[in-house]
């Protein structure tokens, strides 16, 4: 089953699809994962992953996101529409609304990852691609890429992805945890979007939810 290991940002999406919307993501996931187990189905990657390389290396210094992006699309047109919409918002992100560009700052040393186990589900969440930095204040910013033209990210979804960080990234602090929503240059922190302590209910019956469907649609393929 495709959707029993996930990438987090992937099943946050899920969760506030419309009915239509979720039917159709589904049913494209029911044929690559038939494709793939059959064998014809060639790996193009993730589309959003070169985006996100191209953002960290800005971040670092080592690139121009605004080039990378133009390079980017020059190679595969079907980037045309989104990459520039991705650029601006994290443009707008970084240049203008983090109170703390001016200070100084590193890439943590190690790689912050993680895998968490839905043992009601039998299923696996994993948590990938982050952006870490320390601060010179000492602090920490652990940023998780939210990447969703439609559906947008809202406070309970953000407060589900915040609480299952701060579940999988057992050595990081929950102060420090942060969804980016990149195509609205918003990030979202427990200071403004607090927990609730119904976050882990609203997971698993949500997930719950798009597993049982999964596994209907699938039928339909046999």
């Amino acid at each position: 089953m495709a959707v029993d290991i996930i990438g987090l940002g992937k099943l946050l999406r899920l969760f506030y699809m419309t009915p239509r919307q979720l039917t159709t993501a589904l049913r494209s996931d029911i044929r690559i994962d038939i494709a793939r187990s059959a064998g014809t189905q060639a790996s193009g990657g993730d589309f959003y992953s070169p985006f996100w390389s191209d953002a960290k290396n800005h971040v670092a210094g080592l690139s121009n996101l605004h080039v990378e992006t133009e390079g980017r699309i020059a190679r595969n047109p079907r980037r045309q529409r989104l990459y520039p919409l991705l650029e601006q918002g994290f443009l707008q992100w970084w240049n203008e609304n983090r109170r703390w560009t001016n200070q100084e700052f590193e890439f943590l040393p190690n790689s912050v990852k993680g895998r968490y186990q839905v043992s009601e589900l039998d299923a696996v969440v994993k948590v990938v691609n982050i952006l870490g930095l320390r601060i010179d204040d000492g602090t920490n910013r652990i940023f998780y890429p939210y990447f969703s033209e439609d559906p947008r990210l809202h406070d309970e979804g953000a407060r589900i992805g915040l609480w299952l960080l701060n579940s999988t990234l057992s050595n990081c602090m929950l102060d420090d945890l942060r969804i980016l929503d990149i195509f609205r240059a918003h990030s979202f922190s427990i200071l403004e979007h607090p927990l609730r302590g119904n976050e882990e209910e609203l997971f698993i019956s949500k997930y719950q939810d798009i597993l049982d469907r999964w596994a209907a649609l699938r039928e339909e393929y046999s």
